[in-house]
């Protein structure tokens, strides 16, 4: 499916997830080129933009004009860019003495859940240089998850709350005592179902979900894991092959990522910048 929006065009890639977004790259800027890209965004949660690229000013630069700017990982091997707010995301040890941050997003993920600070809205991710093999970045959407739910599920669901913390993040790849003491206890409680202010709700888990309240690690723990299968389903998931240049924008309170493991050695490189949330899980 194809249209024609002004001098955007579109392709849907899937209908629960995706599309590919062909637009003049000096058009992004334009205030209403980039609310009409915001208005996409909510439509399909996951937009890939081929091979505009952009420089790390061009891409602050466009995710300011999407919305006010948030970065919450200066404390992060990465996160110190040359380029203020742009966090450089790789296994080069020569950027990145610290890689369990990085291995962690080999798991379902969403960012931001485990900081107090609303969740931010997007990631605007641009590809610099791509792994040979491996690398992909899958996204899933948890409304259409959610969607896809028996009423008695929902029922099921309602109310239930979730900590999400940085140890839980890092559970498949770090023991706890391999991170900063201040990174251990880095923990933040949420709802196990976001209803947003438009009205949608969608699925708030991943594997920095650790357990939910009022219930075992064990009954909490399979359920959590039974709701992450089945969001990351072929049908609520959409697999992105980079090509360096490449740029993706997904809505960070509707989906989760990860990333398809790579040859550490590769020199795989991304740089991701992000806008702000705009409403307080709940």
């Amino acid at each position: 499916m194809d249209y024609n929006v002004e001098a955007v065009k579109v392709e849907l890639i899937k209908p629960a997830i995706g599309a590919i977004v062909h637009v003049d790259r000096n058009a992004m800027f334009e205030p209403a080129v980039a609310h009409h890209i915001m208005d996409l965004l909510e439509k399909h949660t996951a937009l890939v933009f081929p091979q505009v690229n952009l420089t790390d000013k061009e891409q602050l630069a466009f995710t300011d004009a999407l919305g006010a700017r948030v970065n919450f990982t200066t404390t992060v091997p990465g996160g110190d860019a040359e380029t203020r707010d742009v966090y450089k995301i790789t296994l080069d040890k020569k950027t990145n003495p610290e890689p369990e941050y990085v291995l962690g997003t080999f798991f379902w993920h969403l960012d931001g859940a485990t900081v107090p600070i609303p969740i931010p809205k997007a990631s605007v991710l641009s590809c610099r240089k791509a792994a040979p093999k491996g690398g992909q970045t899958q996204f899933c959407s948890t409304v259409a998850a959610y969607e896809a739910l028996s009423e008695t599920e929902k029922k099921e669901l309602d109310g239930l709350r979730v900590v999400h913390s940085v140890v839980a993040a890092v559970r498949e790849v770090a023991k706890p005592e391999d991170l900063e003491p201040r990174k251990r206890g880095a923990s933040h409680e949420q709802p196990l179902v976001w209803t947003h202010k438009s009205g949608r709700k969608s699925l708030l888990i991943g594997y920095s979900a650790d357990y939910i309240v009022g219930m075992s690690k064990a009954e909490g723990r399979a359920l959590l894991a039974r709701l992450q299968e089945w969001t990351a389903q072929p049908c609520f998931t959409y697999s992105h092959d980079w090509k360096e240049g490449d740029l993706a924008i997904w809505d960070n309170t509707c989906a989760l990522h990860r990333v398809i493991p790579y040859d550490p050695d590769c020199g795989r490189t991304m740089h991701r910048t992000s806008i702000a949330g705009v409403e307080e899980a709940r």
